[in-house]
């Protein structure tokens, strides 16, 4: 699902569709078109909802917007060119590592766009909450509530799966 220039066409997003039980709509994908084609950009409306804002936050995401994203970055639950596995790349611990993220500006839910991750750069992530966002770890615990204010050593440590740190997260 990579254009020519090895960029995703589509989000991760997509290819859960059918894991949440909306094999139609990911079957209304074209795939092999990038999200913003003119065919799938008609497919936005059709956004599951599980991807859409909590139900007191509709008014800051737009329709067929998401927050949901994950960290792409060396040494986060998404590195660029390298196929992960829970059980060995995750040296950290599955409970350990942030994999889902309910933080940064709304995007539309079928593009290619997450939350960049680059050790050596500062870390500020925007929530719908006043107080921080929301993350589910790669052992599918949470939502934990990242407080805005948060050590930014302990969420470097929560967000990398290999640094060796564990229990940091609140």
């Amino acid at each position: 699902m990579c254009g020519p220039d090895g960029q995703p066409l589509l989000s991760w997003r997509v290819l859960l569709l059918p894991y949440l039980e909306q094999d139609d709509v990911y079957r209304a994908f074209r795939r092999d078109e990038p999200w913003d084609s003119e065919h799938n950009l008609k497919l936005l409306p059709r956004m599951p909802a599980t991807y859409a804002a909590p139900w007191t936050k509709y008014v800051d995401v737009p329709p067929g917007h998401t927050v949901i994203k994950v960290f792409v970055g060396p040494g986060a639950a998404f590195e660029p060119g390298k196929k992960l596995n829970l059980r060995s790349d995750f040296p950290d611990g599955t409970p350990n590592t942030l994999l889902v993220a309910e933080a940064g500006d709304p995007v539309p839910w079928s593009k290619p766009d997450d939350i960049p991750f680059a050790p050596d750069r500062p870390i500020k992530l925007r929530g719908l909450f006043k107080n921080g966002f929301r993350a589910v770890t790669a052992d599918g615990s949470g939502p934990h509530m990242i407080p805005h204010d948060c050590d930014e050593a302990a969420l470097r440590a929560a967000i990398t799966r290999n640094g060796g740190e564990k229990g940091l997260l609140p």
